[in-house]
């Protein structure tokens, strides 16, 4: 029944103690990160975003778990902060001309180098493959290595010139620690445009409401037509006429002089004027008329006492 036959056994072949650990490959590991997608799991291609946090993403995987809105759909934990197409950066990457691809390794009798990249940084040459830390700008998206961006410290991108602060540079694939300070900077940021948002609809409401006509005041309507006098901003007193809408039907407008009024002022001045025109005419031809009766009146009292 055992342990016989000169057999020794020993004791860790008796007594059960601990499991070990297993160890997880880290050349695996770095090959999982920076060469497959982190929602997908396929291979990387163009065009590649990266989230807030730093994760490396295929854009269609993303568009399409942006689309799923079964409810069936699984959560995921690399996406689940990813709201919209908004949260993530396309990046502009810089191809690696050492980098074959994967033609050699068809056949199967050449040595396959995992840690060879398709990614280069544009200014140290250091392969994107997860040995060196790489960053990203967030405003335009191009990718360096962080030694670059300590050697060369400048404000402005070295690719195409754009400006950015520490806060735009976002760190692909960091530690427990990287994430964690990135997390902060995204909810802080994300909060803050939720403020400028409100604010903003704040300021469009109140103009909108400054444009609509009180109904106290009055309007073009309900103004009386005549003369009203308006207090200008030096402290003159100035006479507005209001004149009544014209034979179109639209109405005159307060404040303005008016083609229509001053032609209406025209035409009342001249018929004023060919009335009296009229008036002395006639009161010429009555005085001529009065004239000749009266001489012919003398001339039949004088021919009486002749």
């Amino acid at each position: 029944m055992g342990c016989d036959g000169g057999t020794i056994p020993k004791r860790h072949e008796l007594v059960k103690g601990p499991r070990k650990v297993e160890k997880v490959d880290k050349v695996a590991e770095l090959v999982a990160r920076w060469f497959y997608c982190a929602l997908s799991q396929e291979k990387l291609r163009r065009p590649i975003v990266a989230c807030e946090l730093g994760r490396l993403y295929n854009k269609d995987a993303i568009i399409e778990y942006l689309l799923d809105k079964s409810p069936d759909k699984t959560p995921m934990e690399s996406a689940s902060h990813i709201k919209s197409i908004k949260n993530v950066t396309e990046l502009q990457l810089v191809d690696n001309p050492a980098w074959c691809g994967d033609k050699e390794s068809i056949k199967g009798d050449k040595y396959d180098d995992l840690q060879a990249a398709r990614f280069i940084c544009p200014v140290v040459g250091l392969e994107m493959n997860g040995r060196h830390r790489f960053c990203f700008l967030r405003n335009c998206g191009c990718v360096f290595s962080e030694r670059a961006l300590k050697e060369i410290k400048a404000e402005v991108c070295h690719k195409c010139g754009v400006p950015f602060q520490e806060e735009d540079v976002i760190v692909l694939n960091g530690n427990k620690e990287d994430v964690e300070i990135l997390k902060k900077r995204m909810e802080e940021r994300r909060l803050k445009s939720k403020l400028e948002k409100k604010s903003k609809k704040g300021k469009t409401a109140a103009a909108a409401s400054q444009q609509e006509p009180s109904a106290d005041s009055p309007g073009p309507s309900k103004a009386k037509s005549g003369k009203d006098c308006v207090n200008s901003s030096s402290g003159e007193s100035r006479q507005i006429i209001f004149t009544k809408s014209s034979e179109n039907g639209n109405p005159a407008v307060p404040g303005k002089v008016n083609k229509a009024s001053s032609s209406t002022k025209r035409s009342i001045a001249d018929s004023e004027d060919k009335s009296e025109a009229y008036k002395s005419i006639f009161t010429t031809h009555s005085s001529a008329k009065r004239s000749k009766e009266e001489c012919s009146n003398w001339v039949t009292h004088t021919a009486y006492y002749f």
